[in-house]
């Protein structure tokens, strides 16, 4: 194993994507195989030291910012042990890139079909955070998609956990068979929306021990294994970057067509473009939303496709003149260039104005979607801070990333966030869709669930980590365990 413990070194693991500040621990331990890092835990869990387990630092909540103990870094735990293309399982470690992993899998005309959004992101974290992408429209997130765990507890136990095999028993249990003791774990007792969601541990009637560790964001063990499910690398894949003229052309043909069998519908608001207008001249002037949307498809319904698109498209008044196309990977490459964009510009704008955005990840199921885009519009009106919109419509869910300039607008943003919140809630939806709550949602996944509900998640993570180490803040506030 590897150990660093200078300052200067490790600084960088002290933050992620959050913004959140004031990281800080003792060292970071590397292990570089699973004897290391089960003694790592059993060590740590013996002294009561604090342990934070770093991905890639792609994360967006502050999960893997400590603060104080000691971090524990997955790099080096970063083999693909084994990709079958015959029964379609990659196993990988936790240290895994998703970058890596696709460019092993597209040599054998394979993909890893949640693909989420960040390719430097560790399978580990996308695993931690049940992360999804673009193509989440179609395949689902990362849940769907996880079929065995090698997971080590606090304690140093192994857990090797293969889907379908240990469910929740009537009670809303499940008695574990440790090493030295057996556990019993009960089940919190609240319910989940019925949509994707990474907020707080899943919790079903009758469910897979398996997804209890998925998404439960280093709080419950490490991630040492992972077996994940494949599919067949499309055939071709046609893309399209479709400008509309009104919002409602863009809402309606979005809800027209969910029925099309497209992999991915994701949708840019006029802001957005007005930001990227900066940076790519050719967006259309008077755009007022942009959708962008991908199919895959065989060579042979090639022109029965796009016939179909093209006929959606005029019928919702979309610019077709000015609509952008790809059916190759190279105009694919320059799409997801202007896709990317936004995130990069919007992060010049957080650094000009020194002040964190402040962004959502909320998703409400369909019914409730229109209700819940008016309730955006217009409570961001009314707060007058700059505001863009985007993300994946398809599944209704969209990032509201607020822009604030001063101290003030910060707090005002905050506010406005516990308001959408809240509205999501009552529609039925969720606080975090698919970045996890890390540090610094705990007030909205209390606004979800109620404070009892939180209670039980920590009791629940007590039984899996008696000496409270792992992730302390992340998801509940650690306070919680004491």
């Amino acid at each position: 194993m590897i150990i660093k413990r200078d300052k200067d070194i490790i600084k960088s693991y002290f933050e992620d994507e959050s913004g959140l500040l004031g990281g800080h621990a003792d060292k970071i331990i590397f292990p570089e195989n699973e004897k290391e890092a089960a003694g790592i835990l059993q060590d740590a869990a013996a002294k009561k030291e604090p342990l934070t387990i770093s991905g890639g630092g792609t994360g967006v909540t502050g999960a893997r910012v400590p603060f104080g103990g000691s971090m524990l870094g997955t790099d080096l735990l970063n083999k693909i042990i084994d990709i079958d293309a015959k029964d379609l399982i990659a196993t990988v470690e936790p240290g895994t890139r998703l970058s890596d992993l696709d460019a092993e899998l597209s040599k054998k005309g394979l993909m890893y079909p949640p693909d989420p959004t960040e390719p430097n992101a560790f399978v580990g974290g996308t695993i931690s955070t049940n992360a999804s992408g673009a193509k989440g429209f179609k395949y689902g997130p990362t849940r769907s998609y996880v079929k065995r765990l090698k997971v080590v507890l606090s304690g140093g136990d192994i857990l090797d956990i293969a889907r379908g095999r240990i469910f929740a028993d009537n009670a809303g249990s499940f008695t574990l068979k440790l090493k030295n003791k057996e556990i019993k774990l009960a089940l919190p007792q609240y319910s989940m929306p019925e949509i994707k969601s990474a907020a707080g541990y899943y919790i079903k009637e009758g469910m897979d021990l398996i997804d209890l560790f998925i998404g439960s964001e280093g709080t419950l063990g490490l991630v040492l294994e992972a077996g994940l499910g494949l599919g067949k690398r499309p055939e071709k894949v046609m893309s399209f970057f479709s400008f509309f003229g009104s919002e409602k052309d863009a809402l309606d043909f979005v809800k027209a067509a969910k029925s099309n069998h497209a992999m991915s519908l994701e949708y840019m608001d006029a802001n957005s473009l007005d930001l990227l207008r900066g940076k790519f001249k050719n967006i259309p002037s008077g755009t007022k939303a942009m959708v962008y949307f991908e199919q895959d498809y065989r060579k042979e319904d090639e022109n029965t496709l796009i016939d179909s698109w093209t006929k959606l498209l005029e019928a919702h008044n979309a610019s077709m003149e000015k609509s952008f196309f790809a059916d190759s990977e190279k105009e694919r490459e320059k799409l997801r260039a202007f896709r990317h964009g936004l995130p990069e510009m919007i992060n010049e704008i957080v650094k000009k104005n020194k002040l964190p955005k402040v962004g959502t990840d909320i998703a409400v199921p369909g019914p409730g979607f229109p209700e819940m885009f008016t309730f955006y519009k217009e409570r961001l009106g009314q707060s007058k801070i700059d505001f863009v919109i985007f993300g994946h419509i398809g599944e209704n869910h969209l990032h509201v990333n607020m822009l604030p300039k001063t101290d003030e607008e910060f707090k005002k943003s905050r506010s406005v966030y516990m308001d959408f919140v809240k509205k999501a809630v009552g529609l039925g939806g969720t606080v975090s869709a698919e970045h996890g709550i890390g540090k610094l949602k705990h007030a909205f996944l209390e606004a979800m669930y109620g404070r009892k509900a939180l209670g039980q998640m920590a009791a629940l993570k007590k039984s899996l980590d008696p000496a409270c180490i792992l992730g302390l803040d992340n998801i509940f506030p650690k306070e919680l365990l004491t």
